[in-house]
């Protein structure tokens, strides 16, 4: 019987695989209890290997208690040769708080974040603000034949 082991994505691997972006799950630590989850949309620039988040903030929404705490973001995704995936750990930073002419805001515009629309009232009446994540680890694997 055939079974499968995971390996490390090389950095091309794990480049190629984001560098569309897609959605992952963001996990906002937590002082008195589980880590705080969401699925989100993300962008992904190689050049700094840069996540892009535009995150709503609907009323009642408890994000703005968690937002400043450390994240880790994880994308995963079945593929034709079996499955990849991809942890991310770090802090978000806002981008209104980055000086527009920088690299990385100006990296956020070439990059592509997909829009889901999973609101229970018309999006321009939701709150969004745009942040980035430049990780402190990253780590990718991806599944292989035995």
């Amino acid at each position: 019987m055939t079974g499968f082991r995971w390996v490390t994505l090389t950095g091309d691997e794990r480049d190629a695989f984001l560098a569309p972006g897609g959605t992952g799950v963001l996990s906002f630590a937590t002082d008195d209890g589980p880590p705080a989850s969401l699925p989100v949309s993300y962008g992904y620039s190689r050049e700094g290997g840069t996540f892009y988040f535009r995150l709503s903030f609907p009323p009642g929404s408890n994000k703005s208690d968690v937002i400043e705490n450390p994240v880790s973001l994880v994308v995963f995704d079945e593929t034709a040769d079996g499955w990849r995936s991809v942890v991310a750990t770090g802090t978000l930073e806002e981008l209104a708080d980055f000086d527009p002419e920088s690299a990385t805001v100006q990296q956020m515009w070439a990059v592509q974040i997909p829009t889901v629309d999973v609101f229970d009232r018309p999006r321009d009446e939701i709150d969004f603000q745009d942040f980035c994540l430049e990780p402190e680890s990253v780590s990718g694997r991806k599944s292989v034949d035995e």
